[in-house]
């Protein structure tokens, strides 16, 4: 048996060592995307931080756009691609202040989306699709959140589900902008926290109605 399963090992090694050296160079394009843009960012600069040449990295993305959808990808892998399920044991409150306060303490994330996400709306941008489509899986998503609570009766009168939805990615891309210019004056999950308070009830308290 042990005979058998040292050649298995011995060939995934140079996978292995490709698939770290792929990792590598995603890392390194997502630090350089998020202080540079993707516009501003060059190949060049990711190779040099990986200490490659810049032909060698196209062995392992033969294009920018490319590796930025790599990045974007690795990106969502960590933080979520919005369709990861919520926790049945969370209520929606306390999963979108979760996520905000894990944003915050991962080198680079909030960058990355600021800068990208900006980008995107430039002509031919490469990051324009994932975008659209992230921000259209954030909408539904949310809108089937707020349109679940409106039928618990826990939406305030007067507050439309689809309205909501759009508004809180709004507030939360913009906060975070403010953040990352300000990261000690601005508190994240205390202004998401104000602005769902304002729009859901509270939970009633099952000893009271008992």
């Amino acid at each position: 048996m042990t005979t058998k399963a040292e050649p298995s090992r011995a060939k995934r090694g140079p996978y292995a060592k490709s698939a770290d050296r792929r990792q590598a160079i995603v890392q390194a394009a997502h630090a350089v995307f998020a202080a540079q843009g993707y516009l501003g960012g060059s190949l060049q600069d990711v190779a040099d931080r990986v200490g490659m040449s810049q032909t060698s990295l196209l062995h392992y993305f033969p294009s920018k756009r490319a590796l930025l959808l790599a990045v974007l990808n690795w990106r969502d892998s960590i933080t979520g691609d919005g369709h990861t399920p919520p926790d049945p044991d969370e209520s929606f409150s306390e999963s979108i202040l979760r996520q905000a306060r894990f944003n915050e303490n991962v080198p680079g994330v909030i960058e990355l989306y600021a800068v990208l996400c900006a980008e995107s709306i430039t002509d031919d941008h490469p990051g324009r699709e994932y975008f659209s489509e992230r921000f259209a899986t954030l909408r539904a998503g949310y809108l089937a959140d707020f349109t679940r609570l409106a039928e618990e009766g826990r939406l305030r009168d007067g507050v439309d589900p689809a309205r909501a939805a759009a508004s809180l990615i709004a507030l939360w891309d913009g906060i975070q902008t403010q953040w990352l210019l300000d990261p000690e004056g601005i508190d994240m999950a205390a202004c998401l926290r104000d602005y769902l308070s304002l729009i859901i009830l509270e939970e009633p308290d099952e000893s009271t109605l008992a």
